[in-house]
């Protein structure tokens, strides 16, 4: 099997070559209760300089989630996920030399950071998020936009992880 390299450029400039070689993707959580650095990112100048040093250290994305999506985390409304990414998308966007991709499996959220400049959706439900069938794959459609389609399930229970992971299979 040989590997498939896609080349995506932005109307911003920027681009991204996938499959030419592993990716790092720099992870800006702006929310206050992220599992490892929770309210450390969430002002505009820390942000930026989050960023900058990720890019300098070799980050060829920047993710930022605006949820936190840890074991026992409290949901939010797409408003509110919006609110936080407000405060700190556009300044990113301009600012960073690199794709940045959001963070949500909400198909407004989704929206909304593709029109504040967010070049990828990293969308943890794969496309499924139960309470919004098939709104996330329309929003990326009609926006041209890459996905990350991430695997995720209800509770933490697997038969056997590995094939279970495998055989997820997102509805398109």
């Amino acid at each position: 099997m040989s590997n498939q390299i896609r080349n995506y450029h932005w109307q911003d400039g920027k681009k991204l070559e996938v499959g030419k070689r592993t990716l790092i993707m720099g992870i800006l959580n702006i929310t206050p209760d992220s599992f490892s650095d929770g309210g450390k990112w969430d002002h505009i100048e820390r942000a930026l300089q989050h960023m900058e040093n990720m890019v300098d250290e070799g980050a060829d994305i920047i993710d930022i989630g605006a949820e936190s999506t840890r074991p026992g985390f409290i949901p939010i409304s797409a408003e509110e996920e919006i609110k936080r990414l407000a405060q700190i998308l556009p300044e990113i966007t301009a600012r960073c030399p690199v794709p940045v991709s959001v963070d949500t499996y909400k198909a407004k959220t989704a929206a909304y950071a593709v029109s504040a400049g967010a070049h990828i959706i990293n969308d943890i439900w794969g496309l499924q998020y139960e309470q919004e069938p098939g709104k996330m794959a329309h929003v990326a459609a009609a926006c041209d936009i890459p996905v990350v389609v991430m695997h995720n399930q209800n509770g933490t229970v697997y038969h056997n992880m590995i094939e279970d992971i495998k055989n997820f299979s997102p509805v398109l």
